[in-house]
């Protein structure tokens, strides 16, 4: 069975003569927003690739301005009012997170305008990854009454310190291609009109290497991330449990009639004095 077949929310090029394969989050009328087909998929994807005949490097894009806005309204809706739906979406997330760590080919994205949620965890879980400079890379999750989870906690300390981290995944505000760079969370930031020759390259580039020498490498250095797979899983427990509770319902909804939330008092989340 072809990726095409074995993954229909997704849509691939190739591989080409450089063994170059192109994963396309495909949905531009939405903004490339993820559905729940789409992150279930996205989440088995990378150990298929893996088998993939031909395939030496994968380069992840968004179909048309945007490489995704995140969350469907219509899944993150599900996931606050279905206990199945939200148990199903957290394993989903960690294997998305945990299958594209142990993903053994090359991983580029090419990101331009906005970059939030999943879509936003897929792009900075790559190996390289390149930003045009009208991308906006947002991890909303605060903004919505839960916890900063899936990829959040796992890499941003590693890619851009504790400092920054906290300040862009607290407030949480959004970070330019170019400030992305300037602090080290994408590996680069090129004009809009190079994006995706810069990004084909590299993928070529990793792509006519040596197998073995960058799989090696790239395994090598994720040893960091499993390193810190302690404080992912506690994150993503977090912020699923989140999902269960008021301040995320209060938090959709104002993002659905785009007004400032509401959020019930900080007593009711302190769980006491923690001394």
């Amino acid at each position: 069975m072809s990726l095409t077949e074995e993954f229909p929310a997704l849509t691939f090029e190739g591989p080409d003569e450089h063994g170059v394969l192109v994963l396309w989050l495909d949905r531009p009328e939405r903004r490339n927003a993820v559905t729940l087909e789409m992150h279930r998929e996205l989440a088995e994807v990378w150990p298929r690739i893996d088998r993939e005949p031909g395939v030496r490097a994968v380069l992840v894009r968004g179909r048309g301005e945007a490489f995704s806005a995140g969350g469907d309204f219509d899944m993150l809706d599900e996931m606050t009012r279905d206990e199945a739906v939200r148990i199903r979406v957290l394993e989903e997330a960690r294997a998305l997170v945990v299958n594209m760590i142990a993903c053994e080919t090359p991983i580029v994205s090419a990101i331009a305008g906005p970059a939030v949620g999943a879509g936003l965890a897929v792009a900075l879980l790559a190996d390289i990854s390149i930003a045009a400079q009208s991308a906006r890379l947002l991890d909303g999750h605060v903004r919505i009454g839960v916890a900063a989870g899936d990829h959040a906690v796992l890499i941003w300390p590693l890619l851009c310190g504790m400092a920054k981290a906290k300040r862009y995944l607290l407030l949480p505000d959004t970070v330019s291609g170019e400030e992305a760079e300037r602090i080290g969370l994408v590996s680069s930031c090129v004009p809009d009109e190079r994006l995706e020759a810069e990004a084909l390259d590299v993928a070529r580039r990793l792509a006519a290497s040596s197998p073995t020498a960058v799989r090696w490498t790239k395994r090598a250095l994720n040893g960091w991330l499993d390193a810190a797979r302690p404080r992912f899983d506690a994150s993503l427990a977090l912020e699923f449990l989140g999902f269960g509770a008021a301040d995320a319902r209060e938090g959709l909804a104002a993002l659905r009639e785009r007004r400032e939330p509401s959020f019930g008092p900080a007593d009711a989340a302190a769980g006491g004095d923690a001394r």
